[in-house]
């Protein structure tokens, strides 16, 4: 048997996290949740490519943060591929082909956005608290933002940008400890200066805004609950409130996203599937992989629709590697549901 060359501590620790935000060690569960009712829609999602398999060196893959770019490519990051391979990659969903975009040899990107203001695309560094920025091509890399935010370095999780390019962070600080210390934090287009909008949180996740962009929805990992942050149309909070519990047996709430008719898909940490939910909360469809692919496959962490169509594209992992799957989603894609 070929020895796994040891890894540093720092390293260890980190992917122990990152198992914790969205890649799983437990099998996926049955093929349908314990709290789904008997009449909820299922939407059976279908395999279109493998994207990544599992590295020898870090023992594991995980798929997130799909966003389509300008030319209709999809771009994903491997939050766990180690330094020296591809860590965001380029998707030709058409051919069925990829190609690395990104890679370096510190990062762990667990989100990639297109900022309307500049056209860059914006990752989160879950390990180091940094938000990197790159070129359309994928070079020219540079560190956005770096630094405590109120005295404490942030964990980014995922991003949405604002209409004037203003960047909303969820940040997983306090989920290794098992501490709800998390925040949501906005970060101004510059870099130059962070507001932390809610805290006190239990391993923030998923962040969207609504259609309309009146508020962020925010998906916390350990709570399986989705709360909203109304706005005041100055960048600062209004109220705050608990708007979904997603009853999800072992499963946990990863990524979240929004259709043009404000419908939100509720990606999850432990099942290859997603929940979807109308605006104010009530059940609409289930998303599953095939029965015959579920076993291998632990988590669908996030999805991507096109931009004004309604073909979705599922991150799913697990043992058998890095997937996407292709789903007809009940609204059109828009900014909110393109990345995150």
């Amino acid at each position: 048997m070929r020895r796994v060359p040891i890894r540093p501590l720092a390293g260890l620790v980190t992917l122990g996290v990152l198992a914790l935000a969205g890649c799983g060690t437990q099998t996926a569960g049955a093929p349908r949740d314990p709290g789904t009712a008997e009449d909820d829609r299922t939407i059976r999602a279908q395999q279109v490519m493998r994207v990544t398999e599992v590295h020898e060196q870090t023992g594991m893959t995980l798929l997130e943060g799909p966003v389509f770019d300008g030319d209709g490519r999809l771009l994903v990051v491997d939050v766990t591929a180690p330094a020296g391979e591809p860590k965001v990659l380029r998707v030709n969903v058409r051919k069925k082909t990829s190609e690395p975009v990104h890679t370096d040899a510190r990062g762990a990107y667990t989100s990639a956005q297109f900022s309307p203001y500049d056209g860059r695309i914006y990752l989160t560094d879950f390990a180091h608290g940094d938000i990197v920025s790159l070129a359309p091509d994928g070079g020219d890399p540079r560190t956005f933002f770096s630094g405590e935010v109120d005295g404490a370095r942030m964990n980014p999780d995922d991003l949405a940008f604002d209409r004037e390019g203003h960047l909303y962070v969820s940040d997983s600080r306090g989920m290794s400890e098992g501490e709800a210390k998390g925040r949501v934090v906005r970060i101004e287009r510059s870099g130059k200066d962070a507001t932390v909008l809610a805290d006190g949180l239990a391993a923030p996740n998923g962040i969207s805004f609504d259609a309309d962009y009146r508020g962020l929805w925010f998906s916390e990992l350990t709570q399986n609950r989705v709360s909203y942050l109304l706005l005041d149309g100055k960048g600062a909070v209004a109220s705050r409130h608990t708007a979904v519990r997603v009853d999800a047996g072992i499963a946990r709430t990863d990524s979240v996203a929004v259709d043009a008719d404000g419908n939100l898909y509720q990606g999850l940490h432990g099942r290859p599937a997603m929940a979807v939910y109308d605006k104010y909360g009530e059940r609409l469809a289930t998303v599953e992989v095939p029965a015959r692919d579920a076993a291998g496959l632990e988590s669908a962490t996030n999805v991507a629709i096109t931009p004004g169509g309604t073909r979705a594209y599922m991150t799913v992992s697990g043992p058998d590697g890095g997937y996407l799957y292709a789903f007809e989603a009940l609204g059109r894609g828009t900014r909110q549901s393109n990345g995150g």
